[in-house]
């Protein structure tokens, strides 16, 4: 496994690090790759009952990899110069990817600090349980950027539909506090116990029997599934691809792309502010 994601277990608890602290966590094909193998992993070990997501440094995730991404150095770059590879890229890394960490079968529980932002923020989300340091800010300012969110759009399934309109279109940031008041993170505890308070809660819902999890998991996912959450978050997905592929989006792209804008956003992106580009 690629050292950009770290994996070890204590009795029935598999923890998943994200392991590029020098970037903020940003979130590049290489990380993307050892995350999905990781969970493999815990999916196939049967002592493994819940699976804790945590990053390591400063920040949980500021998102996509812009560095990545504004200078091609992946496998998907030349893909990318076609809408329909562009589609494909996004769909296989990180719609599909994003999906697989929802409906995995064991509960899961996200340990978050510093910034959550865009496409970490998606990430997070896709978590049963949100455990949030007292330091963490979550965001998502795509909209200024020209994009139409990330690829799933889960802000109104999180904070609710009109809060979630407020928080894209002001480019808000909500502090841990007032993410757990409107529900997005289940517990909020000091930066220094944020590691051993996720552990304990995934000590607390390995109790449970894995059959019994497994089935209620399913069962609530189920029930947001009937209220149209995963159709939103697809119409969602074809929405992001027109909007990324007009010619405000391309050219907020090829900008960003040109040096001293692209030197800009990545020296933001390395402080681990809340950027994304897609």
């Amino acid at each position: 496994m690629s050292d950009t994601v770290r994996y070890e277990t204590a009795g029935p608890v598999a923890t998943i690090t994200l392991n590029r602290p020098e970037a903020a966590n940003a979130q590049n094909t290489e990380l993307l790759d050892a995350l999905d193998a990781a969970f493999d992993r815990a999916d196939e070990d049967d002592a493994v009952r819940v699976v804790v997501l945590a990053a390591a440094g400063k920040h949980f995730s500021a998102g996509h990899d812009l560095k990545e991404l504004l200078g091609r150095t992946d496998r998907w770059a030349e893909q990318r110069d076609t809408a329909e590879g562009k589609l494909r890229h996004e769909e296989v890394m990180y719609y599909e990817r994003c999906l697989r960490i929802y409906d995995f079968r064991k509960p899961t529980i996200a340990a978050v600090q510093g910034a959550c932002s865009a496409a970490g923020l998606m990430l997070a989300t896709m978590c049963d349980l949100i455990v949030a340091a007292d330091d963490a800010r979550f965001s998502n300012p795509v909209l200024r950027m020209s994009g139409a969110g990330v690829e799933l759009l889960v802000e109104p399934w999180e904070l609710g539909a009109r809060r979630a309109k407020e928080f894209l279109l002001l480019a808000e940031t909500l502090g841990a506090d007032e993410a757990c008041a409107l529900g997005l993170v289940n517990r909020v505890v000091p930066r220094a116990e944020l590691e051993d308070a996720a552990f304990a809660m995934a000590e607390q819902v390995a109790l449970v029997p894995p059959v019994t999890a497994q089935a209620v998991k399913a069962t609530i996912n189920h029930a947001t599934e009937l209220q149209g959450k995963k159709a939103s978050w697809r119409h969602h997905f074809m929405v992001h691809q027109f909007v990324s592929n007009t010619e405000t989006a391309l050219a907020a792209t090829e900008q960003r792309r040109a040096k001293g804008s692209m030197r800009d956003v990545l020296d933001e992106q390395q402080r681990g502010a809340p950027s994304d580009d897609s």
